[in-house]
């Protein structure tokens, strides 16, 4: 028997076990990114930035309604605060619309198209009409509703092309129409250069744009071909030409893009103020309500020209908040409208993020000096109950249809309490005081999403 030299039997030394590699710690960017990508991707995020973004931007644009129109008020013999209470009654309207259409059922909206669409028509016409339309700067595309209240149809025009567009276009889809280039074409053209003429008639180019902009949208989601789309858009282009250089006026605003001077006969005074204005404000402004050129130098600083007030008074911080949050109200549209199974759904959510969108870049590329002075006003932002309201409206729109997903429907079914309900087995007796199931004692069920 074999044994150690001390007679002891040998020792069984256990073998080591391979080395397991310790996993390699995320770093703190990554554990942030992977919470980020996790929380970006639930079925609510489309749905929290919209109605977040659009809150936000319409609160932020009523203070600096009220900041840049104090002065313009006062030099009209007005009270300091007129057009902020004005915007102020706006938006509670464009509120309860904002409601209204957030709980309405999609059948409803597609029901809706035809009569705000024959409806824009007759009030457009209305607007040329002698005696009952009205113009505002230069353009004929008001009605005056009686002492100071104004209305511009052309706003609820891009809303009816919206709808009655993308309702035409699901029901051509849905019948297998769309293969074929005159269903594509017909009659939707027909019917935006309708909307298109009648505005042009008033002299409103900005308008034009952005009905042009939403009817490019609809064909290109609806799948048009290249050629198709490049022969509307060479038209288009066309039109937009002859009408610059048959107007001095437009030809004008087209020479004053990245004008840093008023020129000969301050021909770019607005354009150049607009950039003094972002040039003053540096990194965090001068303070809310310090602006300079509000002071009668920069004209339409409550409406067309509010973002270069911002820019003045909030500095850089605040301009990039307010693209940060058109930037994500414009994600979130293009996420409704690429996740949806329903046709209508998303030719209109598509219609309306374009619009929006473009109206928005129109407008901040005008300040900026990047594009010429078109004439809109910034969504949710400017002074203007006109393009306030079907804003509103479009952006309820949105909502409904985020709401409306599946997988968003199941995550509000798990976020209401149910009160009232008892928990279940045994008596009174037995299961001893009472307890109500709330959200939070809620069994926990198996959630692909991630959502809670």
């Amino acid at each position: 028997m074999s044994g150690s030299r001390t007679g002891r039997p040998p020792v069984q030394r256990a073998s080591r076990r391979p080395a397991v590699p310790r996993p390699l710690r995320e770093s703190p960017f990554q554990r942030l990114y992977t919470r980020t990508r996790k929380a970006w991707d639930r079925p609510l995020t489309a749905y929290y930035l919209i109605l977040g973004g659009s809150v936000l931007i319409t609160v932020l644009g009523l203070v600096m309604v009220y900041s840049a129109s104090q002065i313009t008020a006062l030099q009209m013999s007005l009270p300091g605060s007129y057009f902020f209470r004005k915007q102020l009654l706006a938006a509670v309207i464009g509120g309860v619309l904002l409601f209204m259409a957030s709980r309405m059922p999609v059948k409803l909206h597609r029901a809706l198209a035809y009569p705000i669409l024959a409806g824009a028509v007759f009030l457009m016409v209305l607007v040329q009409v002698p005696g009952i339309g009205m113009a505002v700067n230069g353009n004929q595309n008001w009605i005056s509703l009686g002492g100071s209240f104004q209305i511009q149809p052309s706003e609820f025009g891009k809303l009816a092309l919206v709808l009655w567009g993308a309702d035409l276009i699901a029901r051509k889809q849905e019948k297998k129409l769309l293969t074929q280039w005159k269903h594509m074409l017909v009659p939707l053209v027909p019917v935006a250069f309708l909307l298109l003429g009648l505005i042009m008639l008033g002299g409103d180019m900005g308008t034009t744009i952005i009905l042009t902009a939403i009817l490019f949208g609809l064909l290109w989601l609806a799948g048009a071909p290249t050629r198709l789309f490049s022969g509307v858009l060479g038209v288009a282009v066309v039109l937009g030409t002859i009408a610059i250089e048959t107007s001095p006026h437009r030809l004008a605003r087209l020479n004053c893009i990245a004008a840093t001077d008023p020129g000969p006969g301050d021909m770019c005074w607005q354009g150049a103020h607009g950039i003094y204005a972002l040039a003053s404000g540096g990194l965090f402004g001068s303070g809310l309500g310090a602006s300079v050129e509000k002071w009668g130098q920069l004209p339409e600083a409550h409406t067309d020209f509010i973002f270069a007030v911002t820019g003045e008074e909030l500095g850089l911080a605040g301009t990039l908040s307010v693209l940060a949050l058109f930037a994500a109200l414009g994600y979130a549209g293009i996420r409704v409208a690429g996740r949806t199974e329903d046709p209508f759904v998303r030719y209109a959510a598509g219609g309306v993020t374009t619009w929006i969108t473009a109206q928005a870049v129109i407008n901040m590329g005008a300040v900026l000096g990047l594009l010429p002075i078109a004439g809109v006003p910034l969504p949710l932002f400017s002074y203007g109950g006109s393009a306030l309201l079907p804003t509103m409206f479009a952006i309820g729109l949105l909502i409904a249809f985020a709401r409306d997903e599946p997988a968003a429907r199941a995550a509000l079914a798990m976020r209401q309490p149910r009160f009232g309900r008892k928990r279940a087995g045994g008596s009174g007796a037995e299961r001893g005081p009472r307890r109500w199931n709330t959200m939070r004692r809620r069994a926990p069920v198996a959630r692909s999403s991630g959502e809670r």
